[in-house]
């Protein structure tokens, strides 16, 4: 009995296993189905793509990047054809890497390593081994090009400048991107991209850029391309770069470089009603053309270790003390707030006595007031204004006048320069450990001060329009080559509190410096042409002084303003007045030529300019009068270029 009830029990158990199974099987088909039924009317579209994009390869196509012209339609940068080879790391037998190393010139290493790097991106994307490829390289690339799957080339281009000019720390350069700019920029750029490493090029690089176009090309399963996706009809053509209209007078910049061969300065011109830089040129420079294509890797360690810093913007980045051209901040302040006469005469012995210091003057001047003492460079005279006007006045004018603060002008960086305070005395010698010995100092613009020319040029300015701070900017507008709209950049503008007396009476005496019986200045003399300025020579603890000129002209009606520093080259006077007036001569003489628009750029969208880092917040949209031949879509001026 035992024994049937077994059998029987055991057949129970396996019909219910059985069953059990049964319908799993049958839930589970149920849920393959329902998945299916999901998959086909929900996300039919998305897999659809997944698999589409799986089938379809992406070639970028890189966009003509914008011309720069100067402010009469010259062309100044253009650009030229160029070859690159490229990889495709998919399609590329690392076997190959010696033969294309031996066909480029180049070591096998750097092709393995941008080919890696390439890879971890996306084994399908073109990588670039090499820029700036000649003719008979790329010849011999298609020669091969059975036997090296994966090698081809692209045709890019690459900037051209004038012979005449070098404009290289205006305009910059283009380099290749590096990875810690690929990561801080985000997915528009690519391993091999070039982008704007300084100046125009830099300040600019998202209207001059473009932005790029797409080839799809069908693959199969191994990868290979087989023709154009779609017949083409789903490629999207990349869009140009926008084209830059500078402010900048060619002439007039050729002229500012050729005044600074064999010298190591700035000199920045400009016109003080608008902020218009009309020339921007630094000494040593480089030629911009030796990164439009392949930089050898030895050229560029040549540039970066040079002592004389061809690289170095001093315009914007070279920070000076302003030395005597400071003593109009002095002037103005105690004018400003009535503490001095400036008829009043003081008597200058050659030195002032302050404590148990002695500080010396470059020569005994007599009995001069305020006029006279800027005319013939007075220290006596300021050492004791110094004292009158007091640390926080001094910083108050010195912020008034821009110092100590970005310009907020469009090259890329620039510096602030250093603007004397009681916290920044505190902070250098202990609260309470610095005397009035150093405020003496400062009266001649020495000691804890720097600028920079280009805030020298915009000081220059606000004494020559009588006390308004104009924003200095180099593109006048951009031209957007798909719309054809024309966007002109609005500068920024302040009028200051300045007391149009106090700027009569500085400004006669900077007239005096010029064509006074003792001025400084005579060197920057131009017969015709009524010049006033301010030298300055800046002490410089490692060398020879800096020599210093700013001024503007015609005295009655300015149409500019400069600013000239030669480091090391002694007193301003004889170093840098006389390059000063050379360059005012140069523009006035010729005939100074505003640019003429016409009513579509002044119905133009008004943007703010590419850095907004000036100090100038109340501001008003700039005039501009009438615009002429820059509106042309094809301007007929163009250079002759290398």
């Amino acid at each position: 009995m035992g024994g049937t009830i077994r059998m029987i029990g055991i057949d129970i158990g396996g019909k219910v296993r059985a069953d059990v199974l049964r319908t799993v099987i049958i839930i589970f088909m149920a849920l393959l189905v329902i998945r299916l039924f999901q998959l086909q009317l929900f996300h039919r579209e998305e897999y659809g793509k997944q698999s589409e994009q799986n089938s379809v390869r992406p070639v970028v196509q890189i966009p003509i990047r914008g011309y720069i012209y100067d402010r009469h339609g010259e062309l100044l940068v253009d650009n030229h054809p160029s070859y690159s080879v490229v990889i495709i790391p998919n399609d590329f037998d690392m076997c190959n890497v010696s033969t294309v190393a031996k066909v480029l010139g180049i070591d096998t290493s750097s092709i393995k390593e941008k080919i890696e790097n390439g890879r971890r991106r996306s084994r399908f994307a073109p990588v670039k081994v090499a820029r700036d490829v000649n003719f008979e390289t790329i010849a011999r690339i298609e020669e091969l090009h059975s036997s090296l799957p994966g090698v081809s080339y692209e045709v890019e281009v690459k900037r051209v400048y004038p012979d005449s000019l070098r404009g290289s720390h205006l305009f910059g350069y283009l380099k290749e991107i590096s990875e810690a700019q690929l990561l801080q920029y985000g997915s528009y750029y690519e391993p091999g991209d070039v982008i704007g490493y300084t100046g125009i090029e830099e300040a600019y690089e998202t209207y001059l850029r473009g932005e790029k176009g797409y080839r799809f090309y069908s693959v199969n399963s191994l990868g290979q391309t087989v023709g154009a996706y779609d017949n083409g009809l789903r490629d999207i053509p990349p869009r140009e770069g926008s084209d830059l209209f500078l402010s900048i007078d060619v002439s007039l910049q050729e002229f500012a470089e050729k005044l600074l061969q064999g010298r190591r300065g700035a000199i920045v011109a400009m016109d003080p009603q608008n902020g218009e830089i009309l020339a921007l040129a630094s000494a040593p420079d480089y030629d911009p053309g030796i990164f439009s294509g392949a930089t050898p890797p030895s050229l560029w360690r040549s540039l970066t270790q040079d002592e004389s810093r061809p690289l170095f913007n001093r315009a914007t980045l070279g920070t000076y003390p302003p030395g005597s051209t400071f003593k109009m901040v002095l002037a103005l302040a105690a004018l400003q707030d009535h503490l001095i006469d400036p008829n009043k005469k003081i008597f200058c012995p050659g030195e002032f006595r302050f404590g148990n210091r002695v500080f010396k003057d470059h020569g005994a001047h007599g009995w001069v007031n305020l006029t006279e003492a800027i005319e013939k460079s007075c220290n006596v005279y300021f050492y004791q204004l110094a004292l009158k006007v007091g640390l926080d006045r001094l910083n108050k004018f010195g912020q008034l006048v821009g110092f100590g603060q970005p310009t907020g002008i469009d090259v890329g960086e620039e510096k602030s320069g250093i603007l004397p305070s009681e916290q920044l005395f505190d902070r250098l010698y202990g609260k309470g450990k610095w005397t009035k010995g150093f405020l003496v100092s400062l009266g001649i613009g020495q000691g804890e001060i720097s600028v920079t020319p280009v805030q020298m040029a915009v000081y220059a300015s606000i004494l020559a329009n009588g006390g308004t701070y104009v924003q200095p900017h180099v593109v006048l507008f951009i031209r957007d080559k798909v719309s054809k709209k024309l966007i002109a950049l609005s500068p920024r503008y302040k009028k200051l509190p300045i007391a149009p007396e106090a700027l009569s009476v500085v400004r006669e005496g900077m007239r005096l410096v010029v064509s006074g019986p003792g001025g400084t200045g005579h060197a920057a003399a131009v017969r015709g042409i009524e010049i006033a300025g301010k030298t300055g020579t800046a002490q410089n603890p490692h060398g020879k002084d800096h020599a210093w000129f700013v001024g503007f002209a015609p005295f009655d009606n300015p149409k500019i303003a400069v600013a000239v520093i030669i480091e090391n080259a002694g007193f301003g006077g004889t170093q840098a007045a006389p390059l000063a007036g050379a360059l005012i001569e140069q523009y006035l003489k010729r005939g100074a030529q505003p640019v003429q628009y016409d009513a579509v750029v002044r119905s133009a969208a008004q943007v703010p300019a590419t850095n907004g880092n000036s100090p100038v917040r109340d501001t008003n949209v700039a005039q501009f009068s009438p615009l002429s031949n820059l509106l042309q879509e094809n301007p007929v001026t163009t250079r002759k270029s290398h």
